[in-house]
């Protein structure tokens, strides 16, 4: 990729109690990090020697003043470093979720927004956080996506992918009890979410994108006897979506009985499953690939991708983390970034 073309992708070191730093200190490490991104990293100075020392790496950077340096640099041969002072090391006991360590998470995080909305930065790509941590260190969202969407302005759809190698899914309803899913249900929230998810593996690089739309009930309904969402509200969502023009080929099917959607994305069938409610896909693809699989945040106005593994906090310090989650939301970010500044696609993923 030409060097003017590199998105800027800007890397934060996650909760300072968990195994973030580690994980950017294997990822940097990799002689092919730069190779399609033009990296800066954003975090304390201490954590970032901290997760070298564990991860038995040492990784040369180039420090800079600001974020608005980043993409004029001469060189995108080592990543660029920007320190900040977010936490002091004395208030981080490692494995513990803590309210100094939400802050500042939550610190960090909001700069490389700010940064993304000057311009300064394409994408952004984080260590694992703690929900815990972030709300009793101040986040007065349920979760760190709806404090995203917040701070960047978003009004309108927007959710949570999980992917797993080529295999994508969204939900309709996320972190809520699972007695309140069927309230969430409706033709328009099934609508923009497949139409999310669609120009979101667009704009990942894949040509054709074939999305399943999950059905809600067992046997999915079985015609209306064993539950009627499919009936009255996912059928419905599906036939309006197929009506519509779009720029690939009869992108949308279904909707399917749960329990053996994902047999047909596992041979390849389709690249994205919407399904209904948090553990219909995350059951799934946890068990499908649990180390590797990656969160995106999706109908925001810049790619946000992390691990979906979360903070580890039981190995946290150890030197045992597996940085292939990483790498893959690492690669994601880079990938839709680098469409993002090219235009390639109408909506923003």
């Amino acid at each position: 990729m030409n060097m003017q073309a590199l998105p800027v992708v800007a890397l934060t070191l996650g909760d300072p109690a968990g195994i973030g730093a580690e994980l950017i200190a294997r990822l940097l490490a990799r002689p092919d990090a730069t190779a399609d991104a033009n990296i800066v990293l954003i975090g304390d100075r201490w954590l970032w020697e901290d997760g070298q020392r564990i991860a038995g790496v040492s990784v040369g950077t180039d420090e800079v003043k600001t974020l608005a340096e980043v993409r004029s640099r001469a060189s995108t041969a080592r990543p660029a470093f920007l320190a900040v002072q977010s936490i002091d090391p004395a208030l981080v006991q490692r494995g513990q979720a803590a309210a100094p360590g939400g802050r500042a998470v939550l610190k960090v995080l909001d700069q490389c927004m700010d940064a993304t909305l000057a311009g300064e930065v394409d994408a952004i790509c984080f260590a694992p956080l703690n929900k815990q941590a972030m709300k009793i260190g101040g986040m007065q969202h349920e979760d760190e996506l709806h404090h995203f969407a917040e701070h960047l302005g978003v009004t309108g759809y927007f959710c949570e992918f999980n992917t797993l190698g080529e295999l994508w899914t969204s939900r309709i309803s996320s972190h809520v009890p699972l007695k309140d899913v069927a309230g969430y249900l409706s033709v328009e929230r099934i609508e923009h979410a497949a139409e999310l998810i669609y120009r979101s593996l667009l704009a990942n690089g894949v040509a054709e994108p074939k999305v399943a739309i999950a059905a809600f009930n067992p046997h999915g309904g079985d015609g209306g006897v064993c539950g009627r969402e499919e009936v009255e509200i996912i059928e419905p969502a599906v036939k309006a979506l197929q009506a519509r023009s779009w720029p690939t080929a009869s992108p949308f099917h279904g909707p399917f009985p749960a329990d053996t959607i994902f047999l047909k994305a596992q041979a390849g069938e389709y690249q994205a499953i919407v399904t209904m409610y948090h553990d219909q896909g995350q059951i799934a693809i946890k068990l499908l690939g649990f180390s590797r699989g990656v969160t995106v945040q999706g109908g925001l106005p810049i790619p946000i991708t992390t691990p979906a593994h979360g903070t580890a906090y039981d190995i946290a310090g150890q030197g045992k983390a597996s940085a292939e989650a990483m790498w893959q939301a690492f690669r994601i970010a880079s990938r839709m970034g680098a469409t993002r500044i090219l235009g390639k696609t109408a909506t923003p993923a």
